[in-house]
């Protein structure tokens, strides 16, 4: 009677151990699924991080021809407003007054679009003139009447005759998108400034 009561007893604790085993065995494994589902997902967190710095390093400064032209076109847009305020005052011809009237108009909205995009760039654009801008001003403030007239006239074609060969060529070879767009848009109202400014000059001869 007492050997079978043994026999049972090691029987049920052979069974408890077993069982003991097992649940410790099976604890184990999803220990082992949770540390990989958290690298996994680091892994993606780091992932993420890395496009957006990439993104974020997409922008490119712009080239030096670019700047140069935005400068360029600064001063000439400064030139244009203020020689034709200098014609508003002097100019007998009534051609010539209103050719003055649209410099200011169309160049001073050029230039405010001009300042807009030099700003988002980080650019600044000149706000006196300078070199050979700064002299035919000068030039011209010293004249008055019929000889004021075919100067200024004559300072406009060969401005726009310039304006019009840097703006083609920016239109079209600018690596800035948004200079090249710029250039584009203002380059046919520049060749309509200087196919007027030439005709007007030949009248006034």
């Amino acid at each position: 009677m007492k050997s079978r009561t043994y026999a049972a007893l090691f029987a049920m604790l052979l069974l408890t151990l077993t069982a003991c085993k097992e649940t410790k065995d099976t604890s184990g494994l999803p220990e082992t699924d949770t540390t990989g589902t958290v690298q996994s997902v680091s892994e993606t967190t780091s992932a993420s991080a890395t496009t957006t710095g990439d993104s974020g390093g997409s922008v490119t400064a712009m080239s030096n021809d670019d700047k140069e032209f935005v400068s360029k076109a600064g001063m000439g847009g400064l030139a244009e407003v203020q020689m034709g305020n200098v014609a508003l005052q002097k100019a007998t011809n009534a051609e010539v007054r209103a050719f003055a009237q649209r410099m200011v108009t169309d160049h001073g909205n050029a230039n405010a679009e001009l300042a807009h995009l030099a700003t988002a760039k980080g650019l600044a654009l000149p706000t006196e003139l300078a070199g050979d801008h700064k002299h035919a001003l000068e030039h011209l403030n010293s004249l008055s009447g019929a000889e004021f007239d075919k100067a200024y006239m004559t300072h406009m074609v060969e401005d726009h005759d310039k304006d019009v060969a840097e703006f083609d060529k920016a239109s079209t070879s600018a690596q800035d998108g948004d200079v090249k767009t710029w250039a584009g848009k203002t380059l046919p109202t520049l060749k309509e400034h200087q196919t007027l400014a030439k005709d007007i000059a030949r009248r006034l001869r």
